[in-house]
């Protein structure tokens, strides 16, 4: 911990650092670049005498501050997930970084972290912070005080895999926009610093002229041959680097993951606060027959990822196996060989169920909605034409091409959407919302999480006798839309997913944590 700290201190000021030591040389004696480092690690040492942490039987406590001196404390029930990370440097040296959720939005610096613990301790610890869920509560506390869990690693990591990563997945994450955005930061640095203008001022393009078409067009068709190949590389060595060696564990009361190439990362949550999922289809990865999993929880990330891009039926058979633990005492019994009473929901027909068409009502606004771009360019011409100007002969038959492309867009658009209202047996009801084009997601949201509905129309929606219903929750992105569909249809969808909740009909409460959603909400 004494080597950890000083390092993160010096690596974070090290623009500062560069800067000492120029100024150092410049003036001929370099001992001066070294005054910054030595303040910097020294500050970095301070931390280590300054910083510490207490269990108790309500709340877990982190003080620290070496001028100004503070205390978090966190309620040990609000805990809803530990995240255990280690970069390089950490598991060299058999360390890791604990990290603390509860939900709340915070600041860097107001994070419940606890960094460069022994990794022989975190399992022993996690169990005892994460005790209320019932599947990871020590033995007993030794006479230092400290928990002691029988086999911790073996705790900590129980339960049925439910995914596992596999190398070939590799193939589709050129297939998103991570590559882009690593390599978009590198070449607008690039740019400010005046590559650009070296590039513009060289030989090379300074005896381009008129003559030399070809090779211009060949640069630049190299040019953007080159660019996708370090996007896509980008994207590899970027979904290599985080994700390799996932594997997902569910025991049932907690989802534990982990993952990482250089640094490792384990999160267990809570699903005791887990109210759903959400398939991700981009349009490159629908076509690639891919998707992502993503968790619905309260008081998580609303994008909480569970499987990176994989092959679609992948992320369905994690949904599948996800969902068992969601299975109360009567949906096993009924699970059972040779029972008569009806299954339950699972994550399969929740994955690949047939949902319902909105209409033709919703497919016409989809069409003109895609018309007005159309119509907008249309308009833009003639009045060029019209005021005298010249428009190069290239140009018209491009509203058509750009007509053609936003029809195949509205009618892709309309045959993403769709919701379907599966009925549980001795397990929640569930809604499936699906909606989206480019970046479309299948949401599955279990009725006990929804604690609020809404029924809103705009004008052209009145006019074409649509509405959309949002169910709100406390989890994930805390409102879900079923998006235009018939107005009449509105209140029997609601109906559907919560009996009595408009009056008509009344249902004993589920024995959920609605409740616990609406405080968290």
């Amino acid at each position: 911990m004494l080597l950890v700290y000083p390092v993160n201190e010096i690596m974070k000021y090290i623009p500062v650092l560069l800067g000492s030591i120029i100024v150092g040389t410049t003036s001929g004696n370099p001992l001066w670049s070294l005054i910054p480092v030595v303040l910097v690690a020294a500050f970095g040492i301070a931390r280590w005498f300054t910083t510490s942490y207490r269990i108790d039987a309500d709340h877990v406590q982190l003080r620290s501050g070496i001028v100004a001196r503070r205390t978090l404390s966190v309620p040990r029930p609000r805990i809803r997930s530990v995240d255990v990370e280690a970069d390089l440097l950490h598991r060299v040296l058999g360390l890791a970084v604990l990290a603390i959720g509860t939900g709340k939005q915070t600041d860097k610096g107001e994070e419940f972290k606890l960094d460069a613990l022994d990794t022989s301790q975190i399992p022993a610890l996690r169990a005892e912070l994460l005790s209320h869920t019932g599947q990871h509560a020590p033995d007993h506390v030794d006479a230092a005080g400290a928990p002691h869990v029988s086999r911790p690693d073996a705790l900590a990591e129980s339960g049925v895999e439910i995914g596992h990563w596999r190398a070939a997945w590799v193939r589709y994450a050129p297939l998103s926009l991570t590559g882009l955005a690593v390599v978009a930061p590198i070449a607008g640095l690039g740019a400010q610093y005046g590559v650009i203008d070296v590039l513009s001022k060289s030989a090379v393009v300074q005896h381009l002229d008129d003559d030399t078409a070809a090779i211009v067009a060949i640069t630049i068709a190299g040019l953007t041959v080159l660019t996708l190949a370090l996007v896509n590389l980008a994207a590899c060595a970027q979904y290599l680097a985080t994700w390799f060696g996932l594997r997902v564990l569910d025991n049932g009361a907690t989802l534990h993951l982990r993952h990482g190439l250089f640094t490792t990362r384990q999160i267990t949550l809570d699903l005791a606060r887990f109210r759903g999922a959400t398939l991700n289809e981009p349009l490159l990865l629908r076509a690639a027959r891919a998707a992502q999993l993503e968790m619905i929880m309260t008081g998580e990330n609303p994008r909480q990822k569970i499987l990176p891009q994989a092959p679609r039926v992948a992320v369905e058979r994690t949904l599948d196996e996800l969902l068992r633990s969601r299975r109360g005492p009567h949906d096993r019994a009924s699970a059972a060989p040779g029972s008569t009473a009806p299954q339950p929901i699972t994550g399969s027909a929740l994955g690949t169920v047939e949902l319902r068409s909105h209409g033709p009502a919703a497919r016409r606004r989809r069409y003109t909605r895609a018309a007005w771009p159309v119509g907008i360019v249309v308009v833009a011409m003639l009045a060029v034409v019209l005021t005298g100007g010249h428009l190069a002969p290239w140009a018209w038959p491009f509203p058509v091409v750009f007509a053609v492309v936003m029809a195949l867009l509205a009618e892709d658009r309309y045959r993403g959407l769709g919701h379907r209202v599966l009925p549980g047996t001795t397990g929640p009801t569930w809604l499936i919302t699906r909606r989206g084009s480019l970046d479309r997601n299948r949401d599955c949201l279990e009725a006990p999480g929804i604690i609020g509905w809404t029924v809103r129309q705009t004008f052209w929606q009145r006019r074409a006798g649509l509405a959309t219903v949002v169910a709100a929750t406390a989890a994930g992105k805390k409102s879900y839309l079923v998006v235009d569909i018939p107005i009449d249809q509105a209140a029997a969808l609601i109906e559907e997913v919560d009996p009595g909740r408009l009056g008509t009909a009344r249902r004993p409460a589920a024995p959920d944590s609605r409740a616990g959603d609406a405080d968290s909400a």
